[in-house]
């Protein structure tokens, strides 16, 4: 895919996995009710809390300066706060099980819901949800979404990756949105 950057072709690449996962989501209805909304949350704690690990990582950090204070699962822990929820499971102690460059892929899909968050946060206020309770996980940036998705793209584009480093990230995608969708799937009755 020539001429296009690494983000530019992980986007089109992955394309049918983000939107299966989105459809989900929608299918859930998050927004339908405070109930909808806190099972959309407790997904949204476990992803966040698995992910904590990769935004910590000190060689993620050197490479993607700035990505540990891009870590939203203390705004999801707070949004389980401000609804009565004890967020007691600490989903950070068990990280997702991903290396090297697999792990940008991860950071691909978890950073990249920020932009979508935005269409989020105004279906969130339909059940008395904002940026300041119940959906702080879903507020943007105070620089804006835009540019604050951008320095992470400049970032990402610029890492030095060889094939098998580019082939490892759209393969980190690829099972962050598995990962999601399998979060997300309904659970059979026991």
């Amino acid at each position: 895919m020539a001429g296009m950057t690494r983000l530019e072709e992980l986007k089109q690449s992955t394309r049918s996995a983000h939107q299966s996962v989105d459809d989900m989501v929608m299918a859930m209805e998050p927004f339908d009710s405070r109930d909808n909304y806190l099972r959309f949350l407790r997904l949204q704690h476990i992803f966040h809390g698995r992910m904590k690990s990769l935004y910590a990582a000190a060689d993620l950090n050197d490479a993607i300066p700035g990505l540990a204070e891009r870590s939203r699962y203390d705004a999801v822990c707070a949004d389980m706060t401000d609804l009565g929820y004890d967020a007691d499971e600490d989903w950070s102690r068990m990280p997702i099980n991903a290396d090297g460059a697999e792990r940008v892929g991860w950071l691909y899909v978890c950073e990249g819901s920020s932009l979508g968050a935005a269409f989020l946060l105004k279906a969130a206020d339909k059940i008395g949800l904002h940026a300041q309770f119940g959906a702080r996980h879903l507020a943007g940036h105070v620089e804006g979404r835009g540019k604050y998705w951008r320095e992470f793209a400049e970032q990402v584009n610029g890492l030095a990756l060889d094939a098998k480093d580019e082939q490892a990230v759209r393969d980190g995608a690829v099972n962050a949105f598995a990962f999601f969708r399998g979060l997300a799937a309904p659970q059979p009755s026991v």
